[in-house]
């Protein structure tokens, strides 16, 4: 029985194993295992690549937003609002801040932040917003810089599935205050490890941040201000920057196999994913909603097809911000879609063969 796994890492490494390995050795013959060369020449590449005057790399695409918000000025008695659909990355960095996240529902046909819904979450103590380019898809971020401006908010984009994507001709990451990346593994851009970044244009941020991520300190020693240990391993900017070559390249194979699916499962009652004009879209995850989901996924697995589910329980259902005093019906097109949405198969090295036997394999089900 055929098997097609959620993401396949090693095709991509079996092709472009003999760059990889050169510069793994290169890494390990010099022994600048941190901080390296590759650090501050993958920032520069990368800051090019977004449109930004600058990049700063760190551990996570979770500190990423977390030092964000803390160069922001974010604390104790803050709000920030954000999704209710998205990894939990995205709320835990508020929290660990001291702020409160306040969740927003999503749009039911996009699955990104409702924007609509925003400004009847502000309030006094609401200090920004953190939209997710949610999958792959850039958030109509027009309405969002212009509620932004409206009520003096900072906005951190939450860019951690989308590298790559484009909004009017922008990348994702260069519109807010902003962008943070995560460069884990499964991710458009992926590291053999952690790895994050962020981009912004602002000089005095970019400073801030440089400071936060290496002990709050210029030189060896000398602490300016608080700070952690967030750094990009060398071994993983040299991994990044090779792969890095190859973003835009991977990105098209994602969107091409994205309308194989949809021509494909055209005709199967699927709903499938839901584009709008101004944001494009580079398929971290190819989404499907169906009703009968746990039928069709075990159905799927017994055929050697694994799929996913992003997210299986909205954050303000989760226990750990039950404190947080939401309850079941509160977010009403987050809980519905949450019981609906299947991740299929989708990674560059998909092949065509793969996706028929996928969408064959889903019309079989649904008869």
């Amino acid at each position: 029985m055929t098997q097609i796994p959620l993401v396949n890492l090693n095709r991509q490494y079996q092709n472009i194993k003999h760059e990889i390995d050169n510069v793994i050795q290169h890494v390990l013959d010099n022994g600048h295992f941190i901080m390296g060369e590759d650090v501050s020449f993958f920032e520069k590449e990368f800051a090019q690549y977004t449109g930004t005057s600058h990049c700063i790399s760190v551990n996570s695409g979770t500190d990423a937003l977390i030092l964000s918000l803390q160069a922001l000025g974010i604390k104790q008695g803050d709000e920030v609002l954000v999704p209710v659909n998205t990894f939990v990355a995205t709320a835990f960095a508020v929290t660990a801040t001291g702020a409160t996240p306040v969740f927003v529902d999503i749009d039911p046909v996009t699955y990104l932040i409702d924007v609509t819904q925003i400004e009847v979450k502000i309030t006094k103590n609401t200090k920004a917003i953190i939209p997710v380019h949610l999958y792959g898809q850039a958030v109509p971020m027009n309405d969002i810089m212009a509620i932004a401006k409206k009520h003096s908010l900072f906005v951190i984009e939450d860019a951690c599935q989308a590298h790559g994507a484009l909004y009017q001709g922008k990348k994702v990451g260069s519109i807010g205050d902003v962008g943070c990346f995560s460069f884990y593994p499964g991710k458009n851009l992926g590291a053999y490890g952690d790895g994050g970044a962020i981009v912004t244009s602002n000089p005095v941020l970019a400073e801030k941040l440089t400071l936060l991520r290496q002990y709050g300190e210029k030189r060896k020693y000398i602490h300016q201000t608080y700070g952690t240990n967030s750094r990009l391993d060398t071994l993983q900017a040299a991994i990044l920057r090779i792969k890095l070559k190859y973003l835009d390249q991977w990105n098209t194979l994602r969107m091409h196999h994205a309308k194989e699916y949809d021509a494909a499962l055209s005709s199967s009652g699927l709903h499938k994913p839901t584009l709008y004009t101004d944001g494009s879209h580079v398929y971290h995850l190819y989404v499907v909603r169906v009703k009968n989901r746990e039928h069709i996924q075990k159905q799927l697995a017994q055929e050697g097809i694994s799929t996913g589910i992003h997210y299986p329980i909205p954050l303000h259902l989760q226990e750990a911000f039950s404190t947080l005093g939401y309850k079941q019906g509160d977010f009403p097109h987050a809980e519905k879609t949450a019981q609906q949405i299947l991740s299929l198969p989708l990674f560059p090295e998909l092949t065509i063969q793969e996706i028929a036997i996928i969408t064959s394999t889903l019309h079989k089900i649904l008869l």
